[in-house]
């Protein structure tokens, strides 16, 4: 990192009181000094005071192919050049050529994309065409899951520290989460028998009226600490759901555009073809934007009217296109396999080492570390991963954390990733897990 110059930081203080004084503090920032960024390319973010940091948290997974890279770049200031702003009532050629690629690249039949905003967007807008197609209400969700910050994606998160407000939606119910880690059932993944799915027919029987319009999951659970269903977990769990009448919404938000590694979406991974599928995130490399595409049959069922002022934006069209050139052109879903297999390997050697680490999960370029106090009781330490957090920042390392109970920290650099960028990741890993010592 860059040495601190007293004029920078004296700016730094004044930026972060005016957040303080004009912004919600609902808004929280991580670390004890909050870190103002002021530009990033590649792999690396420089704040305002001058220093340097390589980024392995990519905006929560958003940073898909790397800060400022030039195509996407390009791709913005040509569409701002051209036109800007047109609204859904009328047709651009961005969000046109953008539909026909989320076609061609996802699984099974899904065809027909409709653009947002923001993930939250995505998912609600899945959730209304379930409940139109279906002419059913109640949906499964998950526990640890989390889909947005409105209120009906607050209830089918299943963090209640997410959840705000006096009242929740009605209609949604939420199954047991595939975390093997801290099995509902106390049972091992080599004998478990898929019970947390199977249990999902129970949770209809039981707390639906029986016939339900849709079941809404993550492939790898973000927010709730990467939390990375069995093999099997899908299969079982999706006939289940489709036996009672309803369709599997796939949130692929963080999972999306190669994360996970060798496949565009993460649900490939379990060989199951979801009826509706949501991106947003990393989908344009940080510009705004929320898709959910569905199969012709369930999408022609929405009835009109219905408007996004901002939804197929062109310039943020734009930017998603030039967004998965790159990844194609540059074979960023292997690249995240390569890479992924090796940053997984050295997270190994780091549970190996520091015994506060009580797991290590993941896919791709999309890996976490549990900590515990107590490996045998699994008691959650939410302290040291805070701890850790200051002392990888102090390295000049950006990481993320997440979790139900916040002791998970979250790896999720831009798919341009190297093993050079891994080695230097753990390093600073290593020597934070050293320190809490």
């Amino acid at each position: 990192m860059a040495a601190q110059n007293p004029s920078a930081q004296s700016s730094t203080a004044q930026l972060i009181a005016k957040q303080k004084e004009y912004i919600w503090p609902c808004a929280t920032a991580y670390y004890e000094h909050p870190l103002a960024l002021e530009r990033g390319e590649g792999m690396h973010v420089w704040d305002s005071e001058g220093n340097r940091y390589l980024d392995c948290f990519g905006g929560v997974l958003t940073t898909s192919v790397g800060h400022a890279r030039p195509e996407v770049v390009k791709a913005v200031s040509d569409q701002v050049g051209k036109i800007a702003h047109t609204s859904t009532l009328y047709i651009n050629q961005p969000q046109a050529d953008l539909a026909e690629k989320v076609a061609s690249i996802t699984p099974g039949d899904l065809k027909k994309s409709y653009f947002t905003n923001s993930g939250t967007e995505a998912d609600e807008t899945a959730m209304v065409l379930a409940r139109i197609y279906t002419g059913q209400t109640e949906i499964i969700a998950l526990r640890h899951a989390y889909h947005g910050r409105s209120v009906t994606n607050m209830t089918a998160s299943g963090h209640a520290p997410w959840k705000h407000g006096p009242s929740m939606v009605p209609g949604i119910v939420h199954a047991h989460a595939p975390y093997c880690y801290r099995c509902p059932f106390n049972l091992k993944p080599e004998s478990c028998a898929m019970e947390c799915a199977r249990d999902v027919e129970e949770l209809i029987q039981t707390s639906t009226t029986g016939r339900i319009a849709a079941f809404i999951a993550e492939p790898i659970m973000g927010v709730g600490g990467f939390i990375t269903p069995p093999k099997e977990y899908f299969k079982v769990v999706t006939d289940i759901v489709r036996r009672y009448g309803g369709i599997f919404i796939c949130d692929e938000v963080q999972t999306g555009w190669g994360r996970t590694g060798d496949h565009w979406c993460g649900i490939e991974h379990w060989d199951v073809q979801p009826e509706v599928m949501t991106f947003a995130k990393g989908m344009a490399n940080g510009a705004p934007i929320g898709c959910t595409t569905a199969t012709p049959e369930i999408a022609d069922k929405y009835p009109g009217l219905t408007f996004s002022t901002f939804g197929g934006n062109p310039v943020t069209c734009a930017a998603a296109v030039a967004t998965i050139r790159v990844i194609e052109e540059n074979e960023l879903p292997k690249n995240a396999r390569i890479v992924g297999e090796y940053l997984r390997s050295r997270l190994e050697e780091l549970k190996d080492k520091h015994l506060v680490i009580g797991d290590v999960r993941g896919m791709g370029l999309m890996q976490a570390i549990e900590c515990v106090k107590d490996r045998t009781t699994k008691e959650p330490d939410p302290q040291s991963v805070l701890r850790v957090f200051e002392e990888t920042r102090r390295r000049g390392v950006l990481i993320g954390k997440g979790g139900l109970y916040s002791n998970v920290i979250r790896v999720g650099p831009p798919l341009i990733a190297s093993k050079g960028d891994i080695d230097q990741l753990v390093v600073a890993l290593d020597g934070a897990f050293g320190s809490l010592n």
